[in-house]
């Protein structure tokens, strides 16, 4: 009998991998700009010279500035979530370790976020634009805390976790101390809140 042929695991093609890294030098590339002159002066034309790639492969990785924006959320997403399972021994204690995780992550870019936050408030239809990705990523750092984002539950923990991310972030952004003393306690009176208000509820 002959032996049927097993099927080999076949990773990301060059090709995949080529426009991943072409994808994540284009958003290395935009933070820079960004912390240097404003995210509002930076123009597409610009990011596509600092990453080193033409405006036909940026247009192929990204649409617009706001997809880049975008782009900068799952990249974050993907280093949070490539650490593992948040820790901790309670809901509260894992959703605190995974948020703390994303501004570890941020913190490098932490002038050229402020840039880019400082333009999405004077431009609110670009921050709408934000909401969507913004919600699927704090549906993904529920998932990494072992809580379901799934169903009307689900939903109401994405919005709140959201919320309680955004007041977080507006603190880190003013946090100079090196512990981010300030910001972990906005996040756990947060945090500290939503488990009240759950078990009321």
């Amino acid at each position: 009998m002959a032996k049927k042929a097993r099927k080999k695991a076949v990773g990301p093609t060059s090709k995949a991998r080529g426009k991943t890294d072409a994808a994540d030098r284009i958003i290395t590339a935009a933070l820079a700009l960004a912390a240097g002159r404003g995210w509002r002066r930076v123009q597409l034309v610009d990011i596509a010279i600092e990453a080193g790639v033409t405006l036909a492969e940026l247009r192929d990785a990204f649409s617009s500035k706001t997809a880049i924006v975008n782009g900068l959320i799952r990249r974050t997403d993907e280093r949070v979530l490539a650490a593992g399972p948040a820790e901790g021994s309670s809901a509260r204690d894992r959703l605190f370790d995974v948020l703390m995780r994303r501004f570890d992550v941020l913190q490098p870019d932490k002038e050229a976020v402020a840039m880019i936050l400082r333009n999405a408030l004077c431009n609110p239809l670009a921050a709408l634009c934000h909401g969507p990705q913004l919600l699927a990523s704090m549906a993904w750092m529920l998932e990494a805390a072992g809580l379901s984002s799934a169903g009307p539950a689900g939903m109401l923990r994405t919005k709140g976790l959201a919320l309680i991310y955004l007041a977080t972030l507006r603190a880190w952004l003013g946090d100079d101390s090196a512990d981010k003393a300030r910001s972990m306690a906005v996040l756990d009176r947060g945090l500290s809140r939503a488990e009240t208000m759950a078990s009321v509820l």
